[in-house]
Formats: C-alpha cells, sequence, structure tokens
C-alpha cells in the first residue's frame, strides 16, 4: 500500500492532470496543511479553577498524541456575557499540521479514525467549501488508535480542517477522492 504522499504524487497528479487539462504538475491543487480545532469552554465551566490547569494539561497531551504535535491555547478575544467568558480566558485548543506530520495524521484519519467512528458512512460533498476546504467533525476524540478509552477520563470532540491551494469545489472534491477520503455524492 502507498503512503499518501506517494499516492499523492504517484496516482492523484497524473488523473487530476488528465481530468482537468492542467499543463503542469504545479497546477495540480493539493493539501497545504490541517488544523485540529477543539473547543473546552463548556468543559471548563463546570470544573472548580484549581482543577482547570489540570483538566487543560489532560486534553493537550491527548490532542498531542492524535496529532503528533503540542497544542497551542487558544484565549477569549472579547467577553461574551451570554456564555459566561471573560476576555482572556481558555477556550480551545488548536494544532495546525504541515508536510509529513500531515500526511501521516490524514493516513491515520482515513483508515482508522473514520472507520471506527459510531454510525459512520462517508463524508457529504457540503462538508468541502466553495474554497476547497474540508471540514469534519468528529464527536469523540477515542477513536484515534493511539487513545486508550479506558484511560482517558475526558471525552471530547474534535474538528478537522483539511486546506487546500484548489481554485473550485469539483478541484477539491475530486482531489479527496482520489486520495482516499471517503465521499459520498
Amino acid at each position: 500500500m502507498l503512503r499518501l504522499r506517494d499516492k499523492y504524487q504517484q496516482e492523484v497528479v497524473p488523473k487530476m492532470m488528465e481530468r482537468f487539462g492542467y499543463k503542469n504538475k504545479m497546477m495540480v491543487p493539493k493539501i497545504e496543511k490541517v488544523v485540529i480545532n477543539t473547543g473546552i469552554g463548556k468543559l471548563l465551566q463546570g470544573i472548580d479553577p484549581a482543577k482547570r490547569e489540570s483538566v487543560i494539561k489532560e486534553l493537550s497531551s491527548e490532542l498531542a498524541l492524535i496529532s503528533g504535535q503540542k497544542p497551542v491555547l487558544t484565549k477569549a478575544k472579547k467577553a461574551i456575557s451570554g456564555f459566561k467568558i471573560k476576555k482572556g480566558s481558555p477556550v480551545g485548543l488548536k494544532v495546525t499540521l504541515r508536510r509529513d506530520r500531515m500526511y501521516d495524521f490524514l493516513e491515520r484519519l482515513i483508515n482508522f479514525a473514520l472507520p471506527r467512528s459510531r454510525d459512520f458512512q462517508g463524508i457529504k460533498s457540503s462538508a468541502i467549501d466553495k474554497e476547497g476546504n474540508l471540514t469534519i467533525g468528529i464527536k469523540e476524540h477515542i477513536v484515534f488508535p493511539e487513545i486508550q478509552p479506558e484511560k482517558s477520563k475526558i471525552i471530547f470532540g474534535l474538528e478537522v480542517t483539511s486546506v487546500t491551494n484548489a481554485k473550485t469545489r469539483e478541484e477539491a472534491i475530486e482531489l479527496f477522492r482520489l486520495m482516499g477520503f471517503p465521499i459520498k455524492i
């Protein structure tokens, strides 16, 4: 079985050049980065301030296991009273993956995590926006093989966004389909 990067160079590029009539390999769209994001604001609301730091540390370590890279803590830019958020309070964790780590993560996502998701029947093509970026919501982070469900105290959801340089939505759909993403028509 080909690695994802090799599959892109050996199979996807020639098929995309043939289908869309590109004159050069460099014109073929590619995945530039993958952003993994999780909101932790609701998880922290019910916990007393003394234990918040340990919860953030645990969530951060589990996200680091999934992505292979240390996540960045995102903080609220302004106060929103309706959500009981103060300016500067932690609201999420995010990781931006590029190059080798990105391809390794996408392989695990396509081959292991998505098939292990409960009631998974494919990614809807509506998950791809008009700029050609694919956003997938994962309800439970324990679908990744690196996480041991019995040791995980907190179960949280993830949002995985694959950013491409595709010019149109059709190019992006074809790119993701050829790379092995289970996209429904």
